[in-house]
């Protein structure tokens, strides 16, 4: 099997594509924006073009991958050994402000993406594009594998009154594009005065897993550890907006989903009776037990389960958390709670309708309703 060349791994060999880091350059990049024999596209881009590299970005859970999730923000600092004055785009400010952006010709991003509506950085991705689409900058993004695919869309499509930094497309929770796709997305839609410039991969197609790929996972975010996590993402973000833990503060987080009051094997069981339940394939519920360190329920045993992927061709992640979310409701009654706000800067509604991008959901689970009106609303995700 052939290793996807990323784009990254492309600029650093040709020099065609050299050429277009033209004048002073910014990075913006963060811990798994490295080569296949794991060299810092910092590195890269500055054995490229030296001393022009003058300036890095991060974007949220900060350029090193150590800050936790909604709302924790990163402070801007000098870069410890390249020397390269660094910006949060998660602080003050998540938009490149005039300064930030002062003397800079050439901006490009290199950023590992989840392929999830929710994961910020194709915000970033998106607020940057709007930042500078009427500058003389020319924007490059190197573009890297999508990790949950790209072939499965799953999911509804947010409605515009929904839009936040978790929500900013009106398309699917899983949307099936890498973040090089994403940005001409945004180019035709929205930014259509935007220099873009999308260094493309070799040896990656559609139908590919990130373990086809053969290329190293590093992990972009806090938790995110493991490729699994990662397919996992896209239905077990969905319990960050619920007082159910999602396993941060364990070494799989959302791959392990639990509450303090749930027994796992009980559960199962109920599970397994619901017609619903046994047609969705792909995966293997294994009842666990654990004790978060910190966050939800921290230092208080849950149970719950690790989520198994056996199949990623066929597993259906979001429909998978939104029927679990649905029984978790009804069988644990007054011990489930939906999270108050606020939600990445949002107050006014809470936080699983920001994460879903609609109300409706929130009401299918309250109401108990089937799985076929579940699926009624994430069909519109084929007009998309």
């Amino acid at each position: 099997m052939t290793q996807t060349q990323t784009g990254i791994h492309r600029l650093s060999k040709e020099s065609s594509l050299q050429a277009l880091l033209k004048g002073n350059c910014a990075l913006l990049c963060h811990n798994a924006s490295v080569t296949a024999d794991f060299t810092s596209s910092i590195e890269v881009i500055q054995k490229i073009v030296g001393k022009r590299l003058t300036k890095l970005f991060g974007p949220q859970h900060g350029l090193f991958a150590t800050v936790q999730d909604n709302m924790i923000e990163t402070e801007d600092f000098v870069h410890p050994h390249f020397g390269i004055k660094t910006y949060s785009l998660y602080s003050q400010t998540r938009i490149p402000t005039e300064e930030m952006l002062q003397d800079i010709d050439t901006f490009i991003i290199d950023l590992q993406d989840v392929g999830t509506r929710v994961y910020t950085y194709i915000s970033t991705l998106n607020l940057i594009c709007k930042q500078i689409e009427h500058s003389p900058i020319e924007l490059i993004v190197l573009d890297r594998p999508n990790p949950v695919g790209g072939e499965m869309m799953e999911g509804n499509i947010l409605e515009s009154e929904f839009q936040s930094f978790v929500g900013q497309f009106e398309f699917p929770m899983r949307h099936a594009m890498t973040m090089g796709e994403v940005a001409l997305w945004i180019k035709k839609y929205h930014t259509p005065n935007l220099k873009l410039k999308v260094v493309s991969m070799e040896d990656w197609s559609r139908t590919m897993s990130f373990n086809e790929t053969e290329l190293p996972w590093i992990l972009p975010s806090p938790n995110l550890p493991t490729s699994d996590g990662a397919i996992c993402f896209p239905g077990t973000v969905l319990f960050e907006g619920t007082n159910i833990s999602e396993g941060r503060g364990t070494t799989r987080a959302l791959e392990i989903i639990g509450h303090p009051k749930l027994k796992p094997f009980t559960f199962l069981d109920h599970l397994k009776s619901l017609k619903e339940f046994k047609e969705l394939k792909g995966f293997i519920l294994r009842p666990h037990y654990f004790m978060p360190t910190f966050q939800k329920h921290a230092e208080i045993e849950c149970g719950g389960f690790q989520i198994h992927v056996t199949n990623e061709k066929v597993f259906r992640p979001w429909t998978l958390s939104q029927l679990l979310i649905r029984e978790l409701f009804y069988v644990l009654e007054t011990n489930f709670q939906w999270k108050e706000g606020p939600y990445e800067y949002e107050y006014h509604r809470p936080p699983i309708d920001f994460i879903n991008g609609s109300e409706k959901i929130r009401h299918w689970v309250e109401k108990r309703k089937n799985i076929e009106e579940l699926l009624q609303l994430s069909d519109q995700s084929k007009d998309f």
